[in-house]
């Protein structure tokens, strides 16, 4: 962007005090417009996707939708200022990868320091490298074992939660989850949702298929060492041979 354009801002942060700080400390800086700002997940989401910002202060301990969510549910994430409380593990996915953050509470040299280097990177950046930057971060900081899976279709966020699911199919670099009569696709691939899920509720029983171990009936043995596992609802999956160890695993949550 030319140096002579405004800094395009949005804040987000659920504690109205947290808000009006960071407003009041924007304001002060001329390269800056602050054009909108949001108290929870949600809000933000839509905010952002309609404004399309340039910077982004973003809390990251918010209830309902998080910061992380928020950005992972957008398909062209601005550049981020995270704001946060003292949280070691996303402290460190921040240095690794170079993100600015502001850790709670802070004072006006260390925002200035903050606000500066993300001009900086907006002005000289590549296209993409904001995404590619972000898309790091939150690889590194999807928790494990998580309850519940956002879900963003038909501009809708769904929030799926885990033990709804009744198995996972993958499609390229997204994945389909199987949920009663429903099917909802998120972008994310089997090997990285394999390890967000509970591994005492969920097993992967091919290249392609995560089943929930619990809406398993009936294992149906083939020819080469495979099976045919059928579910609950009807559903028939197959445990390749490759898989064969899982097998075992089963029997013996049996």
């Amino acid at each position: 962007m030319k140096t002579s354009e405004k800094i395009r801002t949005v804040i987000v942060d659920d504690e109205e005090l947290a808000r009006e700080r960071l407003r009041g400390l924007l304001a002060k800086e001329s390269q800056v417009e602050i054009v909108g700002e949001a108290g929870d997940g949600r809000s933000a989401l839509d905010l952002i996707e309609k404004l399309k910002p340039d910077l982004l202060f973003l809390d990251v301990q918010m209830p309902e939708l998080n910061g992380f969510e928020v950005l992972g549910a957008l398909e062209d994430p601005p550049n981020v200022v995270f704001v946060t409380a003292h949280d070691k593990f996303a402290l460190k996915a921040f240095d690794v990868h170079a993100v600015d953050y502001l850790l709670k509470p802070f004072d006006r040299e260390r925002f200035q320091t903050a606000l500066q280097r993300a001009v900086t990177k907006i002005q000289t950046q590549k296209p993409g490298e904001a995404k590619a930057e972000i898309g790091a971060v939150l690889e590194e900081t999807k928790p494990k074992n998580v309850e519940r899976l956002l879900v963003k279709t038909q501009g809708r966020v769904l929030l799926i939660k885990v033990g709804d699911i009744d198995w996972v199919e993958a499609a390229d670099n997204y994945v389909t989850l199987h949920v009663g009569k429903e099917t909802h696709m998120m972008r994310e691939t089997m090997n990285s949702l394999e390890g967000r899920l509970p591994d005492d509720k969920f097993m992967r029983i091919s290249r392609s298929t995560i089943a929930n171990v619990e809406r398993i009936q009936e294992l149906q043995p083939m020819f080469h060492g495979e099976y045919i596992v059928v579910l609950k609802n009807g559903a028939k999956l197959t445990l390749s041979r490759t898989y064969r160890d899982k097998l075992d695993q089963l029997m013996g949550r049996q």
